[in-house]
């Protein structure tokens, strides 16, 4: 059978579907609508779908004809609905009632409806008074219904459902305060402790820090995972939902269009959605004039606080119609696989991995030194670390992008936390206290770095915000989470999130120390005169030392030699230098959190000077 669903000169041409078969009675391209049968028989879709997402027929035009075919009005522009209209619900069912108000209020239907799919077909067979519009007419309607529900539906779901889960709203201060004065306390009784008290207490402290920086040392132990799986036929593929918040981001629009539309992906199964504000008329016009394809649609979110990604996901997360979905930022340009692969894991793994977590890649390290050092840092990350962790199955901070998850689950745990800065990461931890695990992605995802400190600085201070939000936020209830996660995986979750802040706090005091006992070690010779017990202190700090520089060094080195970047092996010994610009952002992270704790440091983007790969290039 030909591509446009004809058979051979002596047979029939093949049935069209009923949800497209209406068209060719009104006079549309018979070919056109053969193409469609035929591309939603060969993924599995509906023909509807296939003829609108293809770009074979204009969503207005379609849905025009089916009001025509039902005998119903269609109504386009400006809908004014009831008092009755319900978010998400209207949507997600695909009818809202009418205002009594408008303009068909006493002599016409009562309600609008926009189906897709299945429930075109179903519409045909049995009829409808409703008036029809489009899903997109729909939608905007919706929002402009009730903005302000809206804006707090993505703002509180999680504190209306799970508040043992979600960040306290407003200032930390007064918690933090608390800890202030008691760490004061213990400094003035410290005054009044023999001097092999402190010792001991110091050496625990040395001994907690070398408990952390193992797991990253023993991630350099793990294998890289294996060859990519087998990909699913087209059919077995299930709908996909791609989420992209945008803010402020019309200089990438059409490096982020481009690189969204080479998904080699079913296009009738694709549903791509970019998230704005609603006042960021700088991106809105930007994707104006992109000209998006009819799959891609644009979401725009009603005014309100906090201004974060979270909350814009959240508004997004009920419209979405893919059983799984992925989460990116506006820079990014994933692999055009990553979809498929994604899809392919998913099908293959337990039904408790619930995330897959891609791999992040810096494609402006030859910027400068600072760029260098981050391409590095992610490639100890998602290259080492994260694949480790995953095999270990223990919680895993998500990484923000490039993040897979079955819809149902992350409906089942209220979406993101829209207060906390750091999104990605709490996620990770509320996955695995729901019993959860993430799995490690093999597909690359393009990022562009900061390339001035002051960007970086801005970018990194949220982050490790958003890492002592998140640790207040599960640290409510230590008993309970820990039960959760488990021995080792409350070990991880305390070394990754609260660990990670704590590590970059005392970073420069901690290893100035090590470094200071490491010199006289070296110089004085060990053991020292007093055996064993007068000996540990210093031996603590030495492997502290030791450990801490293994703990940077291997896993960046491992990371660059799997990426094959050996000429930035170079650069490694640079990371103990670097790492003090991390810990300078942790301070002023924590003076965030007091002063601004919901305040999101926006990152500029499409300021790459060069791209290895040449994907970052403007398009």
């Amino acid at each position: 059978m030909s591509l446009l669903g004809f058979g051979t000169s002596d047979r029939r041409p093949a049935p069209l579907p009923p949800e497209i078969g209406f068209l060719a009675r009104q006079g549309f391209d018979p070919g056109r609508l053969a193409q469609a049968a035929a591309l939603a028989r060969a993924c599995g879709s509906d023909a509807a779908t296939a003829l609108i997402q293809a770009d074979l027929i204009s969503e207005e035009a379609y849905y025009r004809a089916l009001a025509a075919a039902l005998g119903v009005p269609f109504l386009a522009g400006d809908l004014r609905l009831g008092e009755d209209t319900r978010y998400p619900d209207s949507l997600v069912a695909g009818i809202a009632p009418l205002s009594p108000k408008g303009s068909l209020a006493f002599h016409g239907p009562r309600t609008v409806r926009a189906p897709r799919g299945a429930a075109i077909a179903a519409l045909l067979r049995t009829g409808t008074r409703s008036a029809i519009t489009t899903p997109r007419a729909l939608q905007a309607a919706v929002f402009a219904a009730n903005p302000a529900g809206i804006a707090a539906y993505a703002a509180d779901t999680l504190q209306r459902h799970r508040p043992d889960w979600a960040l306290e709203a407003g200032s930390q201060a007064p918690r933090l305060a608390i800890v202030g004065l008691v760490a004061g306390a213990v400094g003035l009784v410290a005054g009044l402790i023999p001097g092999a008290v402190l010792i001991g207490a110091w050496t625990l402290v040395q001994v907690g820090f070398l408990a952390m920086v193992t797991v990253r040392i023993a991630a350099v132990s793990v294998e890289a995972e294996a060859a990519p799986e087998v990909p699913l036929p087209d059919t077995a593929l299930p709908v996909y939902t791609v989420l992209v918040a945008l803010h402020r981001e019309a200089r990438v629009v059409p490096r982020l269009v481009a690189a969204l539309s080479r998904f080699d992906y079913p296009v009738a199964k694709l549903d791509l959605k970019l998230v704005i504000e609603a006042d960021d008329h700088e991106t809105d016009a930007a994707l104006e004039a992109a000209g998006l394809p009819a799959r891609f649609e644009v979401v725009r979110v009603p005014a309100g606080l906090p201004r974060t990604k979270p909350r814009a996901l959240n508004a997004a997360l009920p419209l979405a119609r893919g059983a799984c979905l992925v989460v990116y930022d506006a820079e990014d340009v994933p692999d055009p696989g990553q979809l498929r692969a994604a899809a392919t894991r998913f099908a293959r793994a337990s039904r408790t991995t619930a995330c897959l977590q891609g791999r992040l890649v810096i494609d402006n390290m030859d910027d400068g030194r600072l760029t260098r050092c981050f391409a590095i840092e992610y490639a100890a990350l998602f290259d080492v670390l994260i694949p480790a962790l995953a095999s270990w199955c223990v919680p895993i901070p998500l990484g923000g992008t490039s993040t897979h998850f079955r819809t149902r689950i992350l409906r089942e745990l209220h979406g993101w936390d829209a207060w906390n800065v750091t999104e990605d990461a709490d996620l990770g931890i509320r996955l695995a206290r729901a019993g959860y695990r993430v799995g490690d992605l093999r597909s690359d995802t393009l990022e562009e770095a900061p390339r001035t400190v002051r960007s970086w600085l801005h970018q990194r201070t949220r982050w490790m915000k958003g890492f002592l939000q998140t640790s207040l936020t599960h640290a409510r209830s230590p008993r309970r989470t820990a039960r959760q996660l488990g021995i080792l995986g409350t070990f991880c979750a305390v070394a990754l999130v609260p660990g990670t802040v704590i590590s970059a706090l005392a970073y420069p005091f901690l290893m100035g120390r090590a470094a200071y006992d490491f010199a006289v070690f070296v110089w004085n010779g060990f053991p020292a005169p007093g055996g064993f017990w007068a000996n540990f202190p210093t031996g603590a700090a030495v492997t502290l030392f030791v450990a801490g520089l293994l703990a940077m060094l291997l896993p960046a080195a491992l990371g660059c030699v799997r990426r094959n970047w050996f000429d930035l092996l170079a650069f490694v010994p640079w990371m103990p230098i670097y790492f003090l610009l991390v810990s300078l952002a942790a301070w002023s992270g924590l003076y965030e959190l007091v002063r601004a704790p919901n305040r999101w440091n926006k990152t500029e983007h499409g300021l790459a000077r060069t791209s290895r790969t040449g994907a970052l290039r403007a398009e």
